[in-house]
């Protein structure tokens, strides 16, 4: 296979640094990751050495030697369990991590690529400490605690901002329709405490929504879930299927043969929507057009993984559409953001924050919902125009300059609409939308519901004038059209 520029710059790059110690590459979901580690071990080869190709998840094991056989690297073995292309003397190993750490096997080779290099393995760890190797890690997110503490060099191959400017990865866009309540959820070790996440996210209210988002705003077609965990993602498969919508379900106990039959109905549009939980967060290039993440995570190298399943250019594949029940895009940002340039020692100050983080958090459009993080809705082209006391004048509506908001000001207001939303059972999430149109500025905490001042009412007038203005258009053409 022919190299992209990206690429071929990617193994300079990789091989330079290796002459002064172990290296990660980078590589975003979808650049070409396994097509550089093939040219890497094309080399090696013709250099008469021994290569050691390592893999975290037993799924991965055939799809690495199959997709290594495309590219004219035919002499291999395979180290897992007892599988049929075991031969210890064939200078490529594809080799499963755990299977290696169960027999207590370091292969005798001279250079170990590393595939997912971002998880963590005790195993690799004592490898790299023992020496001998060159040691070459691949991933997509290279953000683990401790990274640095075991590799001495990161290169960066590409951004997956950069990739899809250049077209080789696509464009993508985020609806926010509907989030969990994680109030009092644990956080264990840096993540949601999966039992109570499991809780929080099983309610008839929320479960419903993803299927009405789905149907509103899909195409309809190649749809990947991403569920807490097995009770939550059976849930969901029983909600699309209720719908007559074609649904399958994968997890950790789904056989190899059942999820290349789901692939297959998957692609031949049989089944429009997979539920999975965690199995589909690697190695999986699928033709997805769109994603529905139902699973909060406050890790950013989950989020980016579960993201890159759906950023694969495909023909007639104008974007990726995300449903984001989860709030997590609106937590860490888009992944076009989520970017480090070295890698974690673990000490606290170590990661570089991005720059005013929560200035630059999407934000949901007033009028579609899409997040954005510009005045200008990319979706639907809606265009914020903040606006501050409103006066009543006949019938008529009078807009008078937005004042300057102080951040205090905001938590006042935002507390308004909150207490006027609870009066009329609207959703919390309605009150930080008004906040925001109201002040340009997004309110800080989850607020305190306070008595409305007149401000604020006349505000909420406004809004009700101008909603009863488009219902009574929206009928009087729907009268004219019939």
């Amino acid at each position: 296979m022919d190299l992209r520029d990206y690429q071929v710059d990617a193994v300079y790059q990789t091989r330079k640094a290796a002459a002064q110690g172990s290296v990660i590459l980078q590589l975003p979901t979808g650049a070409g990751k396994t097509v550089v580690a093939g040219d890497m071990i094309k080399r090696a080869l013709a250099k008469g050495r021994r290569v050691a190709f390592l893999v975290p998840y037993i799924s991965l094991i055939d799809q690495t030697w199959q997709s290594f056989a495309k590219q004219g690297i035919t002499d291999i073995g395979v180290v897992q369990a007892d599988h049929w292309l075991y031969d210890p003397a064939a200078p490529v190993q594809v080799c499963s991590v755990d299977t290696l750490a169960r027999r207590l096997a370091f292969p005798e080779v001279d250079l170990v690529i590393i595939d997912e290099a971002h998880r963590r393995s005790s195993f690799v760890n004592a490898w790299m400490r023992k020496g001998g190797p060159t040691f070459v890690g691949l991933t997509a997110t290279p953000w683990a605690k401790g990274m640095a503490n075991h590799w001495d060099h990161l290169i960066i191959g590409e951004t997956v901002r950069g990739l899809i400017d250049r077209g080789f990865l696509s464009d993508f866009r985020v609806f926010a329709p509907s989030s969990p309540d994680l109030k009092g959820v644990r956080v264990v070790a840096g993540e949601y405490h999966q039992g109570q996440l499991g809780q929080a996210v099983s309610n008839r209210k929320l479960i419903a929504s993803i299927t009405d988002t789905w149907l509103e705003r899909s195409t309809g077609e190649k749809t990947i879930l991403f569920a807490v965990n097995r009770a939550h993602a059976a849930e969901l498969q029983a909600s699309f299927i209720e719908r007559d919508i074609p649904a399958g379900y994968i997890d950790a106990h789904t056989s190899p043969q059942e999820r290349s039959l789901i692939a297959d109905q998957f692609h031949s549009g049989e089944v429009k929507v997979v539920c999975n939980v965690g199995c589909l967060v690697a190695g999986v290039d699928w033709d997805v057009r769109t994603l529905i993440l139902a699973a909060p995570t406050r890790s950013e190298i989950k989020y980016v993984q579960m993201v890159g399943r759906a950023l694969r250019t495909a023909p007639g594949k104008e974007y990726a559409l995300i449903l984001d029940h989860s709030d997590t895009t609106q937590r860490l940002g888009f992944v076009t953001d989520i970017h480090y340039d070295e890698l974690c020692d673990g000490s606290p100050d170590n990661k570089k924050e991005r720059k005013e983080k929560e200035e630059v958090l999407p934000k949901p459009c007033p009028n579609c919902g899409a997040l954005k993080t510009t005045k200008v809705c990319p979706a639907c082209g809606y265009q914020y125009v903040p606006t501050g006391q409103i006066e009543t004048e006949d019938g008529h509506l009078v807009e008078v300059k937005a004042p300057k908001f102080t951040q205090k000001r905001v938590a006042e207001i935002h507390g308004m609409f909150l207490s006027h939303a609870r009066e009329k059972g609207y959703k919390d999430r309605w009150a930080y939308h008004k906040t925001m149109q109201m002040t340009g500025l997004a309110p800080r905490g989850r607020g305190t519901p306070t008595q409305p001042d007149q401000k604020v009412l006349d505000y909420i007038k406004h809004i009700n004038i101008k909603n009863a203005r488009r219902r009574k258009s929206s009928t009087e053409t729907s009268t004219r059209n019939s």
